[in-house]
């Protein structure tokens, strides 16, 4: 049975919790690139919402989003594996594209490796679509996906 759970934006105090997720859960297998330092630093900047989802006072998962002119980028996104599929995921993705519609932005990006098949379909899910990648990164091992949140999605109906 699910607990419930309660979305917060992140503290100095989680810095080490997030880094420490981001290793293990998002970049397992590539160089560790958010490390305490760097995600402290994110945590200061004007342009970047980090929220955490917590069960009690444990956290269960968190986002990291950059906020441009017309575009947000999603770096990462992680659940806990004892806390998936209660919705966390979802929540904190929802949470951030309703936070990036108030400021005036309409699209976000991630990035999925194409290596994880699982991620890709949960952020298709959320109305991502893949996007083609640039020439100079044909070989890259990373699928770009997006959400235009001002255009609903286009379905096909069978009459």
């Amino acid at each position: 049975m699910s607990q419930p759970f309660d979305i917060g934006l992140a503290a100095d105090r989680d810095v080490d919790s997030i880094a420490v997720m981001s290793r293990d859960l998002v970049e397992s297998g590539v160089d560790w690139f958010w490390t305490p330092n760097r995600v402290r630093r994110a945590l200061r900047r004007t342009d970047t919402i980090v929220p955490v989802a917590r069960v009690g006072s444990a956290m269960a998962g968190f986002a990291l989003i950059r906020v441009g002119f017309e575009e947000a980028h999603l770096d990462l996104l992680a659940v806990r594996p004892g806390r998936r599929r209660q919705g966390i995921g979802r929540t904190l993705v929802a949470w951030l594209e309703e936070s990036v519609l108030v400021a005036g932005v309409g699209v976000v990006r991630v990035r999925v490796r194409t290596s994880r098949p699982a991620v890709q379909s949960f952020f298709r899910s959320l109305g991502y679509v893949p996007r083609p990648k640039p020439e100079d990164a044909k070989d890259s091992p990373e699928l770009p996906m997006a959400h235009d949140l001002w255009c609903p999605p286009v379905v096909d109906e069978v009459r």
